[in-house]
């Protein structure tokens, strides 16, 4: 029995992700009102488009019921998932580096959750994965800082708003992706090989992809803040206009197109291998895909004059 679950539990990360990616990808394909299936009441419906909209793209939902508007909050409040996942991950971030460097034992609870997974059963060669997982959490730490940075001084948020389901469950991802990245680490940390020996090309091809995809990010993100100020940086409107200029030119929405290839960045410093991360890309992919449809759908119907050879979110693809 003891065998089975060692078998059985390592997999509980990789599904839990896959099926978050299949929530996305079904809700991506079922974002059309007039897809909804038939028997479904109009009360579902409406409370479905509630969950997977934000922002501008609630516009399309057309008049919300009163019950449902009690039910959100600014979308502002992004800000508050990077606080938390500046302070959760940075707290993560200590007790791994604590563990690399010092070889001191990770906390008892980390140890537990381990166990819980199966790792102590797992014999193959992971010495590179304390390495892989020490940049990996790093270079998430360092995106949650950048974009905390850019909520609270370069981006403009509208009067627009979050379903409170949204808004709580972008707290819990960001607690979850951390402690993904932790429960990667190999239980004989205090034993593995000097960090100057886990050193391989991928981490350099990781992290070299994470510094251009987050440059382009943040340019992409000054080009939307700069739709509603002056050249001098003063605030002149909270409404939305058509984009133009860098990635603008190819897609509707290139900040969710370079978090993905921020998230790939993070697979390829893990080596390739880790089919976990993987899942957590997949999902990141239809996540991101979902926003991008929307906002693509929003800038067609609202400006008639919207360049037709835009994708939404993937350069020539889609």
């Amino acid at each position: 029995m003891t065998g089975v679950l060692a078998a059985v539990l390592p997999a509980v990360l990789p599904a839990a992700w896959s099926l978050l990616a299949a929530a996305f990808l079904a809700a991506l394909l079922l974002r059309d009102p007039a897809r909804r299936p038939r028997g479904v009441s109009i009360s579902v419906s409406d409370l479905f488009q509630d969950l997977i909209r934000y922002g501008k793209t609630k516009r399309g939902c057309g008049r919300r019921p009163a019950w449902l508007r009690l039910l959100q909050v600014p979308k502002r409040w992004f800000t508050h998932f990077y606080v938390v996942s500046v302070l959760w991950n940075g707290f993560l971030l200590v007790w791994l580096s604590r563990a690399v460097f010092l070889k001191g034992p990770l906390p008892s609870w980390i140890q537990k959750v381990h166990r819980a997974l199966g790792r102590e059963t797992q014999n193959e060669d992971t010495d590179s994965e304390h390495l892989s997982a020490l940049l990996v959490l790093l270079l998430l730490w360092l995106h949650s800082c950048r974009r905390l940075a850019e909520c609270l001084w370069t981006s403009v948020f509208s009067n627009g708003v979050i379903h409170i389901v949204q808004y709580c469950f972008g707290l819990a991802y960001y607690i979850a992706v951390g402690s993904t990245v932790l429960c990667q680490v190999p239980t004989n940390i205090m034993n593995g090989k000097e960090l100057s020996v886990q050193i391989s090309w991928y981490h350099f091809a990781g992290v070299v992809m994470y510094i251009w995809a987050s440059l382009h990010q943040h340019k992409c993100l000054v080009i939307l803040a700069n739709l509603r100020k002056t050249k001098s940086g003063q605030v002149v409107s909270l409404g939305h206009s058509v984009p133009s200029g860098h990635w603008f030119e190819r897609v509707s929405c290139p900040h969710y197109f370079a978090e993905l290839l921020i998230y790939v960045s993070m697979a390829i410093t893990f080596g390739f291998h880790n089919m976990t991360w993987w899942c957590v890309v997949m999902y990141v992919l239809f996540n991101q895909a979902l926003a991008a449809v929307l906002c693509h759908d929003f800038y067609q119907e609202n400006f008639s004059s919207y360049p037709k050879h835009r994708k939404a979110f993937i350069p020539f693809v889609f």
